[in-house]
């Protein structure tokens, strides 16, 4: 597998001389500058990938090249949004960048309630508690009827936690929510936040995934006759947030989408954190099935707990059987070498916990501090070397 690592740009508190350091070759990186919609210049990415190389690196994946939400609705400026996008897969494709990863979530991108969990190692992760969010979807946002998105037991047990918030505690609950993760597509207020959900739920799941098909239907021989391979990255939570569709939690979401457009370049990103926070989600089984369509894996590991509340474990702890779905990739790769194929999986460590040096860093990212996901890599690289050793003998 090839190592990399997500570096978001010349501000990143990470270095690329530090990423080099801890091992990885490849970068995964976006042209955050540019708004959501935007064509990407050829000149740009290329000008951003000299930099990269100069560093003795390469820019292995594009994460994220987003898609608007005009695009996931089909209203507003969505066509000419689209021909953006294919202008900007074609110059990923001409800068000699194969793979781009996106996301089709509505209205938010990654979630998290708490960026600062304490852990008993003294160290913080990233953590989403379902009671947490369900307050401030009822209490704080009091969206109209969020009370029919959650079971009589879980309003009530929210209703118990948002009497006992202070307020300084309900705003930095806000914040987490709703004022964009790293790498997140974008932020909003209260009010703009509540609108976009309503637009969503009215068009739902079977809505969403339509319009998702339409765009792959469009973009996908563009990205094959540019030699880039898509690989969209499941939703996180991988369920409904707000009362709004989901289309890419489970594996036989991923079996619509892939039969949907069946083209070599129509693929997935497996996030283990994101499918492995279901338990339902079997992620050796979803990479025995497509695993040919799997281009790019986040590798991370979560602990789940009651409701649908998780935390971001260590990577080689949790739920998620980390060895197993490595040997699962492994066996893919070699599958792919018989077939005369060189097409490494490129995986990189996934938000790594807040460890002591870093603790007090304001411009620390959440979940992409530099010592955590140093200590991640490095028991990721020890499964795959001792797996590899494994098949030797």
């Amino acid at each position: 597998m090839l190592e990399t690592w997500r570096w978001f740009d010349r501000n990143d508190s990470v270095s690329l001389k530090k990423v080099a350091q801890a091992g990885a070759t490849g970068i995964v990186s976006s042209l955050n500058e540019f708004a959501v919609g935007e064509v990407w210049p050829l000149e740009e990415i290329l000008s951003k990938k000299d930099f990269i190389e100069s560093a003795g690196l390469r820019w292995s994946v594009v994460e994220s090249l987003h898609v608007h939400s005009d695009i996931k609705t089909r209203t507003g400026n969505y066509r000419e949004l689209i021909d953006n996008y294919k202008q900007s897969i074609k110059n990923i494709g001409r800068a000699g960048i194969g793979i781009v990863c996106y996301n089709f979530m509505p209205v938010v991108d990654w979630t998290r309630t708490n960026l600062d969990y304490y852990l008993e190692n003294t160290g913080s992760a990233l953590r989403f508690d379902m009671v947490d969010f369900v307050a401030y979807d009822m209490f704080v946002l009091a969206r109209e009827n969020a009370d029919r998105s959650y079971t009589e037991e879980m309003g009530k047990l929210a209703r118990q936690h948002f009497d006992v918030m202070s307020q300084e505690q309900l705003k930095l609950l806000e914040s987490n929510i709703i004022s964009g993760l790293p790498g997140g597509e974008v932020s909003y207020c209260r009010e703009s936040l509540k609108q976009t959900i309503a637009e969503f739920i009215c068009l739902g799941e079977d809505g969403l995934r339509e319009n998702l098909v339409a765009f792959l239907a469009e973009i996908i021989p563009v990205a094959e006759e540019a030699g880039v391979n898509l690989c969209i990255h499941p939703d996180d939570p991988p369920f409904s947030l707000f009362g709004l569709p989901r289309v890419v939690s489970t594996q036989e979401d991923v079996r619509k989408i892939l039969n949907a457009v069946d083209s070599p370049a129509n693929g997935l990103t497996l996030c283990a954190g994101s499918f492995g926070a279901r338990g339902d989600n079997n992620l050796v089984e979803i990479v025995e099935e497509v695993g040919s369509k799997i281009y790019f894996a986040h590798l991370r590991n979560v602990v789940r707990e009651a409701n649908g509340s998780f935390y971001e474990a260590e990577h080689l702890s949790g739920d998620n059987d980390m060895v197993a779905l490595i040997d699962a990739l492994l066996k893919e790769e070699e599958k792919r070498r018989a077939r005369g194929l060189d097409l490494p999986i490129p995986m990189r460590p996934d938000h790594g916990h807040l460890l002591e040096d870093e603790v007090k860093m304001e411009n620390a990212k959440p979940g992409y501090s530099y010592l955590g996901r140093l200590k991640g890599l490095a028991e990721l690289r020890g499964v795959i070397h001792a797996l590899s050793y494994a098949r030797k003998k």
